[in-house]
């Protein structure tokens, strides 16, 4: 009789062993790389967060009639800004004309570049804080935020910091050597690099003030995103730690201990990149909000704030 015999592979069954384990560490690959994916796709989204509005009026900051005045910049590719100058605590103006002979009055002007989040509505805590202490302000806000067009970039938000500065000094006609940069956050980033470029075009301001900022974008994405490849896949980098050794101007760092947004070896790694003193030989200040935070600043630490800035402009108009 013929007697039939049944041949097991051993190597196929030995091959879907194999696939059968490396199956789920496949599946956690793709996984992986959808999110990567979705990092890079969306990153901006994740960047900038406005709120959009059809108009922002004056009386939104609810300050007294006529220290708040509608102002617009016309960026390089035709986009309109909006914003506020914010004139200092018990002055008043009637109209444009008003506003030029307050600024021709010479008290300093401060370029307010807002965090990344909202729009100049939800500010008046902290720009109230700089009209206390003497200045005007200056508030736009980004393209793509409040009552702007466009969408924001990183490069794009440089354009448009440079033509506020010409707004300012042109049309305007503030002297640089009056002018503050005051970035919060993210414009941080944004008034990092104005500084810079301007100290560069041998324009430098009269003095940088930055509060709750980074080192850099990526060194923040790696803090909140510490499984992505930050490094390889950001876009809008804001790399003010490569940018502040070349800015001239005095240097005021304000910082939260309690930060768990922007961590505060974020803020001193950019103070330890930033020169020791300014061209005319001030010297870089970094100053501590004990119990402060990121979003809070104003809430819990503003007479800190608000001595420190004064101090900053004090040091500034004694030289």
């Amino acid at each position: 009789p013929t007697t039939s015999v049944k041949i097991i592979s051993q190597p196929r069954t030995a091959s879907r062993l194999r696939w059968r384990s490396l199956r789920p560490i496949l599946w956690c690959l793709v996984g992986y790389l959808a999110v990567v994916f979705m990092f890079g796709f969306l990153q901006r989204s994740l960047i900038y967060i406005p709120t959009r509005e059809a108009t922002i009026e004056p009386r939104d900051a609810g300050l007294p009639r006529g220290q708040v005045h509608t102002i617009t910049v016309r960026a390089a590719d035709r986009v309109t800004l909006h914003g506020w100058h914010v004139l200092a605590d018990g002055r008043s103006a009637a109209d444009r004309a008003a506003c030029d002979r307050e600024l021709a009055v010479g008290r300093p002007l401060i370029l307010y570049f807002s965090g990344n989040a909202g729009n100049r509505r939800f500010r008046p805590s902290e720009f109230g804080i700089l009209t206390s202490v003497g200045a005007d302000v200056f508030i736009f806000d980004y393209r793509g935020y409040g009552d702007n067009s466009g969408s924001p970039s990183e490069e794009l938000l440089a354009r448009d910091a440079r033509a506020i500065w010409n707004y300012a000094t042109q049309e305007r006609a503030v002297g640089a050597d009056r002018i503050i940069l005051y970035g919060e956050s993210l414009g941080g980033g944004v008034a990092v690099r104005l500084a810079a470029e301007l100290s560069q075009a041998g324009s430098a301001p009269a003095g940088l003030i930055v509060r709750s900022t980074f080192s850099s974008l990526v060194e923040a994405g790696k803090y909140h995103y510490p499984f992505l490849p930050v490094r390889l896949a950001l876009v809008d980098r804001f790399d003010s730690v490569d940018r502040i050794s070349d800015v001239k101007c005095p240097i005021l760092q304000l910082h939260g201990v309690r930060d768990d947004i922007m961590p505060i070896e974020l803020g001193q790694r950019l103070f330890a990149a930033a020169p020791e003193k300014s061209s005319n030989g001030i010297p870089k200040q970094f100053v501590e909000l004990e119990n402060a935070g990121h979003n809070d600043v104003t809430l819990v630490a503003e007479n800190e704030l608000r001595e420190a800035i004064q101090d900053f402009l004090g040091n500034l108009n004694r030289e």
